[in-house]
Order: C-alpha cells, then structure tokens, then sequence
C-alpha cells in the first residue's frame, strides 16, 4: 500500500507496526522512526497542501482530529474522495485499537496484535507497582503556559501519571484537554510541574519562566525545584511511545519502586 500520514502520532503507530517503507509522504512535525526522514513532507499537520498530497495518489491517508484545527484537513479529504481513516485516541486502550484497526487495513494483524500484548504486559507490571505505592505525588502537567492547557481527567496522561505512582491534580474535570489559569493550578497543590508544551522543543522550554509567575515565589513545586522540563514528544503524542515517557517519569518520581530509566523503548527493544 501507498501510505501518507499526516500527523506525527500517526505517523508513529505505523513506525511500531513496521510500515514505514510503505510511507511515500509525511507531515512537517512527523521526526520518528529515523528512516522517515527523507520522505517527501507536506506542510504542518494543521496546515496540509492537500494538492501535493492528491498527486501521490496514496491507498490510504492516516488522518487525526489529536489537535485542535485538524478538522479542516479531514473536510478536504472527503472533498477530493481520497482513501483515509480518521484517528483520535484519547486513552491508552484507544490506541490498542487504533494499533489494531491500521493492522487490518493493512494486513499485518500479528504484528499489530503482539504489541498489543506487549503494552497490556506492560500496563499490568506498572499498575501493580503502583498499588504498593501509599504516598502517590500530585502532577501537574503543563501543555501550553499562556493560556494555561493542561490534560484532564480522560487524556492519557492521567493515566500515565497513575501507572507512575502519581496522580493528575486535573484528572477530575471530565475532559481530554482543560483551559484553565495559574490561580486554579496553585489552588489544587501540585507536588510536581511537569513541563511539555506542545510543538516546542526540550532546550526551548524556560522554567524560570514558570518560576516569575505571581505568587509562585511561594508555591512548593518552585520552593522544592520540582519543575521537570520532560520531552514533549514522549507524552503529547497519542502513540505508544508515551510508554517511553511512561518509563522516564515513573523512575523520576519513585527511583526506589520503579526500574531506573535507560533510555530504550519498552516495546520494542525486546
């Protein structure tokens, strides 16, 4: 099949499923597995140029509605009738079956089951350690600082932040993404601010920025030094190298419970 994604989580799960010689064009943002990189690109993924895309006459196109304003892609799919399937996971199961549901299309269902299985196998080791932990510190993760985004109660990192020992001080508002203030931030009393703006780049994002806001001279996560710049494609991205990330910040937060973090991907260096 001719393959084109146009989201860099997308493109990811077909990195996992072992597809990406079958990749004939990319997103400007998509940077993982390596090999993609001399792909021909089509723009950022909120601003597509559909017209190179129909000319490579893809079998099928990998859509998302995981950021705000991806809408508008998806429209001029249909408006042209290209070949596309519409992805937008929201949990950690959800991108089982989106893992799954690509294995189908394409045929290549055991390769998709197995690591399936892989990341339920890891799921259950990490949930287990997590329920020995009494003392579960309370995140704040931070997508974008002005206004302030933050994952709610069903994003996955609410799940993640519990698979690490700790808790999502957002995880009660029922939704994927929170538009809130700093006011509401420091009222919830984060123990951790865990920092992964989106679309910016680890060396980019400033704490001492974070550190400037009003009141938070006095706020613990600043007193302590417990503002965590993280790499924001190991937790942004719905796919499952949110597993890496998973590995990072357990051994961050619980060095004593967890395994230490070395850098290599659960799923697949195995």
């Amino acid at each position: 099949m001719k393959i084109i994604s146009i989201c860099p989580s997308n493109t990811e799960l077909l990195g996992y499923l072992g597809l990406e010689e079958q990749l004939i064009a990319i997103d400007d943002y998509s940077d993982w597995p390596k090999s993609i990189q001399t792909l021909p690109r089509l723009g950022p993924d909120l601003n597509i140029d559909m017209d190179k895309l129909a000319s490579l006459k893809p079998d099928l196109v990998l859509a998302s509605l995981s950021v705000p304003g991806m809408e508008k892609n998806i429209e001029r799919l249909k408006e042209r009738n290209l070949p596309h399937i519409v992805l937008n996971p929201n949990s950690l199961e959800e991108i089982c079956e989106d893992l799954l549901k690509i294995g189908e299309i394409t045929e290549n269902q055991e390769t998709a089951k197995n690591i399936v299985e892989r990341i339920h196998s890891l799921i259950h080791e990490y949930e287990t350690i997590s329920k020995g932990i009494i003392d579960k510190p309370r995140l704040y993760w931070e997508w974008w600082p002005k206004p302030v985004f933050t994952p709610g109660g069903t994003n996955w990192l609410t799940e993640i932040s519990r698979l690490a020992g700790g808790t999502n001080v957002f995880e009660d508002m029922d939704r994927a993404s929170v538009q809130t203030d700093w006011e509401d931030v420091m009222q919830r009393k984060p123990d951790h601010i865990c920092l992964v703006w989106v679309g910016v780049d680890h060396d980019k994002v400033n704490p001492e920025i974070v550190k400037k806001r009003p009141g938070w001279d006095r706020f613990a996560p600043v007193i302590d030094n417990k503002i965590h710049v993280l790499d924001e494609p190991l937790f942004c991205r719905p796919s499952p190298r949110l597993f890496v990330g998973l590995q990072k910040v357990a051994a961050l937060l619980h060095p004593e419970k967890y395994p230490p973090f070395n850098g290599k991907d659960p799923l697949l260096d195995v």
